[in-house]
C-alpha cells in the first residue's frame, strides 16, 4: 500500500488549493477508511476530513467545515481535498492515511484517531500567509 500526496503550495489568505492523494496497492472499491490529517509546527497532528466506505459517511473538523470538501476520483484511484477560503490557521503538513475493514457507524472521534490508521503518505506542505 502506498499513498502519495501532492498539491501543497504557498497561498495567501482567502486562496484555494486542491490536495491529491494517489493510492496504490488497493482499490477505492475496497472497504476502508481514508483520512486527511494535518500537523502545524509545534502542534499535534489533527484530523481534517475522513471517509468510510462502509457507510459512506464523511467527517470534517469543525475548523474546516464549509470550506474543505473531500472527494474521490475512482478512475485514478485518488482522493482529493478541496480547500477554499484558506487562512493562516490551515498552515501545516497535510497527510492522507488509510486503514482497512468494513467500518460502519464509527463516530467522528474514532475516525480522527490517527492511531487507527496503518498506512500514511509522506505529506505535502501547505502554507497560508496573511
Amino acid at each position: 500500500v502506498q499513498l502519495v500526496e501532492s498539491g501543497g503550495a504557498s497561498v495567501q489568505t482567502g486562496g484555494s488549493l486542491t490536495l491529491s492523494c494517489a493510492a496504490s496497492g488497493f482499490s477505492l472499491d475496497d472497504n476502508y477508511v481514508i483520512g486527511w490529517f494535518r500537523q502545524a509546527p509545534g502542534k499535534e497532528r489533527e484530523g481534517v476530513s475522513s471517509f468510510s466506505t462502509g457507510d459512506g459517511r464523511k467527517f470534517y473538523a469543525d475548523s474546516v467545515k464549509g470550506r474543505f470538501t473531500f472527494s474521490s476520483d475512482d478512475a485514478k484511484n485518488t482522493v482529493l481535498l478541496q480547500m477554499d477560503n484558506l487562512n493562516p490557521g490551515d498552515t501545516g503538513v497535510y497527510y492522507c492515511a488509510v486503514f482497512f475493514g468494513l467500518n460502519i457507524g464509527i463516530g467522528k472521534r474514532a475516525m480522527f484517531d490517527s492511531a487507527r490508521y496503518r498506512y500514511w503518505g509522506q505529506g505535502t506542505q501547505v502554507t497560508v500567509s496573511s
